[in-house]
This record gives structure tokens, sequence and C-alpha cells, in this order.
């Protein structure tokens, strides 16, 4: 996770995707930029609905946005990132990234689609291990 350059607790890296690029690469984009991460998609976690005070205008008084959560398999920390000087990256556990996100969406995408996710992946190896091991 990261720190919010607005105001106290910690997020996910996110932002809009380019009209050149799919969502998966906006994902991967924003992570290397913010968090200065880079790794696999490991996992689509859902869309997320939020509101954004700096999207509100005419056009969409409410400010609504959705973003697209995936979970990321870390493969390499960067010593510098274009962000680094507004950002810092956070690793934290399940528990702990709840409790500490900023956001309630965001809270929800850890609790409904990380953690099934996560969850669903440790049966999986543990029962590929029992096989292994039969």
């Amino acid at each position: 996770m990261i720190n919010s350059t607005s105001g106290p607790g910690l997020l996910f890296p996110k932002g809009g995707w380019e009209n050149d690029e799919t969502v998966e690469e906006a994902a991967l984009r924003e992570a290397l930029e913010e968090a200065g991460v880079r790794g696999d998609l490991k996992h689509f976690l859902g869309c997320y609905l939020f509101k954004s005070k700096t999207l509100q205008d005419e056009s969409c008084p409410e400010g609504l946005c959705k973003a697209a959560m995936f979970a990321l398999l870390v493969k390499e920390e960067l010593p510098s990132w274009p962000e680094q000087s507004t950002r810092e990256r956070s690793w934290l556990t399940i528990p702990e990234a709840i409790e500490r996100c900023r956001h309630p969406w965001m809270r929800k995408a850890l609790e409904e689609g990380f953690s099934k996710w996560h969850d669903d992946h440790l049966k999986i190896n543990s029962k590929e291990e029992d096989i292994h091991t039969s």
C-alpha cells in the first residue's frame, strides 16, 4: 500500500488509463509510478465504484468513478520510482491493510475480493501439496 497525498490512511495505487492501453496495462503502470513495484497481475478482484472530488463537474456532479482492482504478485521493488518524492510504500498483512485503508471501497475490495482469492489460492496450493506427498 502507499500513503495518500491528501490525508491520513493508506491506499492502493490507482488512476485512470490512457486510450492506448488496457486496464491491465494501466494497473501495472500505476503500481510502477506510485509504488515503485513491478510484477504480474494474478487475479481480477472486481470493479468498485467510488466518488472522486476531482472529477465532479456539471456533466457528472457525483464524480462517480469505477476502479478495476487486481491482485499483483510483486517481483521487483525499485529503489527509485516516479512518485517517490510524494509516495511511501508499506507492506502489510491483510488485516493490517484493512484497518489502515483510507477508502471504504478499497477495504471492501480487500475483504471481499482479495481475501477470498487469497484463501482460495491457499486451499488450491494445499490440495496440490497433498497430491504430491501422497
